[in-house]
């Protein structure tokens, strides 16, 4: 690290001597957080998963010349001259309907009646659409001229055979579940999900529903970091709450079955704050400590082939620490991509964004007339600082904030 950490120093009612910078500890978290192994799945429950390998096709889509419209099979080149003034006259031979189609050839000179996603009869090239043509009787007059191949999918025009549909490393969207589902792709080999453990500490913490002492707090935290780990395409593995002992803490932590462990609380200086000390004894606290504001007192590191985040206990904290660290890993193990998983806005700055120099600071601003302003009330401890805001800013190390007038891009919470 760039700075000392002295992560194997017992800190607790210490306090941290250095700090890791985020640089570096991003750098760590993508040196160890490595793409999983494939599984297969089925396609109906793709949606969502990353491809670990190419899927093709295995036929061609349509697997025959079929209608584009309701109307009558004919050869192209017999409807030269037809027109509202000129009708020309087709017998009609029989009809072509999705799933039935006029098994024989089509003679010269008549016309099958066809409906939208039937197969073109062989003989015929073109389809006239039903507005322009008057069945009476057996014949059917046409008032249009259409030329060879109009309103006619080809055969494979949709998808040829042994073409690749998706790359591996393609999320698959709804519309890409369709297209498999087109081509009678049962199974495909995606990226395994992460499974991931909560575990929440902290004596004064109460499950909502219960009763709550007078000196107790609702526990949020898991409700965010179980919404947090679905967005990033996790499962969440287990969701365990202990108390402030070390004992329990350790057993929960060490605990075979999980690809990540998030530990939410117990992780700065303070008298009760084991983990730090656990993840250090059982595994590797690779760092302790980290130049930013919120979540300065974040740990990460690892036992035995599980990643373990240590995640601040107040809330804003803990979902700041989550979104630059925790949550970037998961992603990378899914497969899917790094970056933050939040759509951006170039907006102007309306009132001044402070900072310090030697710090990453993460601001949450609200969008008033377009322009972005700090919110007031901002602590760590402030979740409804983030209901309130409209997104947030990263302000990098370097810089003491964004005078007002200056362009500064948003992150929004919301993605629509």
């Amino acid at each position: 690290m760039a700075e000392e950490t002295n992560t194997n120093r017992d800190v607790r009612m210490r306090g941290f001597t250095g700090r890791a910078l985020v640089d570096d500890a991003l750098r760590w978290v993508d040196e160890q957080s490595k793409t999983l192994p494939g599984e297969t799945i089925a396609f109906n429950v793709a949606h969502g998963r990353v491809l670990s390998g190419g899927v093709s096709s295995p036929l061609d889509v349509p697997s025959f010349d079929r209608s584009a419209m309701d109307g009558y099979a004919v050869r192209g080149t017999e409807t030269e001259g037809a027109s509202d003034y000129n009708p020309l006259g087709f017998p009609i031979v029989g009809e072509s309907m999705p799933g039935h189609p006029f098994s024989e050839t089509m003679p010269p000179g008549t016309a099958v009646r066809i409906m939208t996603g039937a197969p073109v009869p062989t003989g015929a090239d073109a389809v006239i659409p039903a507005e322009y043509a008057t069945e009476t009787g057996e014949t059917v007059e046409i008032t249009s001229t259409v030329s060879p191949g109009k309103h006619v999918g080809r055969r494979g025009e949709d998808v040829s055979a042994n073409s690749q549909l998706f790359a591996a490393g393609r999320r698959l969207r709804p519309q890409d579940v369709g297209l498999l589902a087109s081509v009678g792709v049962t199974d495909v080999e995606a990226v395994r999900r992460p499974r991931v453990r909560l575990l929440i500490t902290g004596n004064e913490l109460v499950v909502p529903g219960n009763k709550r002492g007078e000196f107790q707090i609702y526990e949020s935290n898991s409700s965010v970091l179980a919404a947090l780990v679905h967005r990033d395409g996790a499962e969440l593995e287990s969701l365990m709450r202990v108390e402030d002992d070390r004992e329990a803490i350790s057993q929960a932590m060490c605990k075979p079955g999980a690809d990540v462990v998030l530990v939410s609380g117990g992780s700065s200086v303070g008298k009760e704050d084991h983990a730090p000390s656990i993840l250090a004894a059982e595994g590797e606290l690779a760092v302790h400590g980290i130049a930013m504001r919120p979540s300065s007192p974040t740990g990460m590191g690892g036992i035995r082939q599980t990643l373990v985040f240590l995640l601040p206990g107040n809330p804003v904290s803990c979902l700041c620490a989550y979104d630059f660290f925790a949550g970037r890993a998961i992603r990378r193990l899914g497969g899917r991509s790094a970056e933050w998983p939040y759509p951006q806005r170039e907006v102007e700055v309306g009132r001044k964004i402070v900072s310090a120099v030697g710090r990453v600071d993460y601001c949450r601003v609200k969008l008033n007339d377009g322009r972005a302003e700090p919110l007031a009330l901002s602590g760590a401890s402030i979740l409804s600082s983030t209901t309130r805001a409209d997104g947030f800013v990263v302000i990098p190390a370097e810089s003491e904030g964004h005078a007002p007038g200056t362009n500064v891009a948003v992150f929004l919470y919301d993605s629509e």
